[in-house]
């Protein structure tokens, strides 16, 4: 994994990224030739300069692709799935492109070479990827791993691995005992010992070794060893770390708070606040042109199906503990909480209305907290706001949850594109792990990721209730 602005990119995501952008570049300049081929002339009056119609062409096709989750990394779908990933971007990338067409005409590139471009890209990045699955389907670029260790925390190892961020992109190749009498993980997962760590690192071909090792007193964590191993140029990790860089997580059972203060991240600043309120501003206002029109439709269906209120207004706890209210399209009837006893949301909750769930699943309801956003009561991303019931719940079972008060809270989230919708004092800690990850590391990059997997939720209808 290659750390880009505190957040970490998969090595191959980040290659498919570069390869693809030069493939669909050069799409474009061979999708001219093709058109105008022996007419250099013709080429140069319908297409010069083409660098930029180039640019805009790779630019949206790029953006479709990270919108519908081609760059998510997994690659679980198969090639069925890539395909209908890749057809689904382009047909999108083509009506943003029309859209730009029509507004910088100086950007058009005319029907015959924007459809020779299409299918040379298209056909180029199918076979891109199809290559890459089977590559991936044969462990080619997965690291290594040894694990240190065999009791409970070096089982939620294999854990974190099926269930992170790109599934399938590491190979752990077992499990080495230290003290530990008790075993958590499965027998035939514990290498047997072969002399010194790096002897069996070496045996193994390992690349990493992860520190699953709870007790490290008294020489249960062989230091020397592991700086031998270092020093031949195997990569040593904390566990905190690994499940950082693999799950997009802060885990609480691995989390101190010496290691909170004297770590990287969880660093506020002016600078850093002056930039997040440009975005705030700059993305709600797009948002608040592009879907005004369905946020009229919105509020007429409401009111047609169940009258007044349209909106739907609550208090909730915001950055540093201080209260606000929040603002969403009403989407459960008037008596949702007759009884006055606040209640989390459930799957088919039958308390929604029709025209409540099917903006709950579109995530219509959130439109109107664009006015939180220009308030300055939120930010566009950042951990969603809890009502304060359910934070005096939450702060008096799970440790740090508080610490997800020290940022303004978010219309979306890394906590929402990466796990379903929470009703449970579990799902609350899982939640909460992803959100301090993300208080953490949190930039105008990260923030930018977030946003292109809020598309993709929201196109998936993934986590809605």
């Amino acid at each position: 994994m290659i750390r880009i602005f505190s957040h970490y990119i998969p090595t191959k995501v980040l290659l498919l990224f570069f390869l693809e952008m030069a493939i669909l570049v050069s799409a474009v300049y061979l999708g001219g030739s093709l058109r105008f081929a022996g007419d250099q002339a013709g080429f140069s009056d319908a297409l010069a300069p083409i660098w930029p119609k180039s640019l805009v062409f790779t630019s949206i096709i790029l953006l479709a692709m990270s919108a519908v989750g081609l760059y998510h990394g997994d690659f679980r779908e198969g090639l069925r799935g890539i395909l209908l990933q890749l057809v689904l971007a382009f047909l999108l990338g083509a009506g943003i492109m029309s859209l730009v067409f029509y507004l910088v005409p100086s950007l058009y590139l005319g029907r015959g070479v924007f459809g020779l471009a299409s299918l040379i890209a298209f056909l180029g990045l199918l076979l891109t990827r199809a290559i890459l699955f089977k590559w991936t389907n044969l462990g080619t670029f997965k690291p290594r791993i040894l694990v240190l260790g065999t009791g409970s925390r070096a089982s939620d190892v294999e854990k974190g691995a099926q269930s992170n961020l790109h599934a399938g992109n590491i190979d752990i190749v077992g499990y080495l005992p230290l003290l530990a009498t008790q075993h958590d993980v499965c027998s035939s997962r514990i290498l047997p010992a072969q002399g010194s760590i790096l002897s069996v690192a070496k045996h193994y071909g390992v690349h990493e070794i992860v520190i699953a090792v709870r007790d490290r007193r008294g020489g249960g964590l062989p230091v020397h060893e592991l700086l031998e191993c270092k020093l031949s140029g195997v990569k040593i990790t904390e566990l905190s770390t690994f499940f950082e860089r693999e799950r997009g997580q802060v885990q609480l059972d691995s989390l101190n708070t010496s290691w909170m203060v004297f770590g990287e991240g969880f660093r506020q600043g002016m600078l850093k606040d002056v930039v997040k309120r440009v975005f705030d501003l700059v993305a709600s206002s797009i948002l608040l042109v592009a879907t005004l029109p369905i946020m009229l439709i919105t509020a007429l269906a409401i009111l047609l199906e169940d009258g007044h209120p349209v909106l739907y207004r609550q208090e909730r706890v915001g950055q540093g503990g201080q209260f606000f209210t929040i603002y969403k399209f009403r989407s459960m009837r008037q008596d949702a909480e007759k009884d006055g006893s606040p209640r989390w949301a459930k799957a088919d909750d039958d308390r929604a209305t029709k025209v409540g769930r099917i903006i709950r699943k579109l995530r219509i309801d959130e439109l109107p907290q664009i006015i939180n956003v220009f308030k300055g009561e939120m930010s566009f991303v950042g951990p969603r706001p809890e009502r304060p019931y359910f934070v005096d719940k939450l702060a008096a079972q799970i440790p740090y949850f508080a610490a997800r008060h020290s940022i303004k809270p978010g219309i979306t989230g890394w906590a929402q594109v990466r796990y379903a919708y929470g009703a449970s004092l579990a799902d609350a800690v899982e939640k909460l792990q992803y959100d301090l990850y993300y208080v953490k590391n949190h930039t105008l990059f990260l923030d930018i990721m977030i946003l292109l997997e809020t598309i993709r939720v929201v196109l998936r209808g993934k986590g809605a209730r």
